[in-house]
């Protein structure tokens, strides 16, 4: 089932940064960046942040599940909670790496 484009703008709206958030829709999913950083993926109108050891303390309870068939297990975050979803957002895009240019 493809995510719909009113729960990626939800999410966004959630994320209380100064930074530029930016989104990219991807085979019927979207992916959430902040500063040009990958921070959220939704898929399937659920958003997903990779397991890092930065934000460990802060999903410590959170449930955890498969984005897409293959993936590596992910957190799912809250994303009604606007206050917790910044906090992780935020350590998320600072402690990720910018993406590599593909060349054609």
């Amino acid at each position: 089932m493809a995510s719909d484009l009113d729960y990626v703008q939800y999410v966004i709206d959630q994320i209380k940064t100064n930074g530029t958030i930016t989104y990219k829709k991807m085979f019927g999913e979207y992916l959430i960046y902040l500063n040009q950083k990958p921070v959220v993926m939704i898929c399937d109108n659920t958003a997903f942040v990779k397991k890092l050891d930065c934000i460990k303390h802060l999903m410590a309870n959170a449930e955890t599940g498969f984005p897409y068939s293959g993936a590596k297990e992910h957190y799912i975050v809250n994303v009604d909670d606007g206050e917790h979803l910044s906090a992780v957002v935020m350590i998320l895009e600072n402690n990720a790496p910018m993406p590599k240019k593909k060349y054609k």
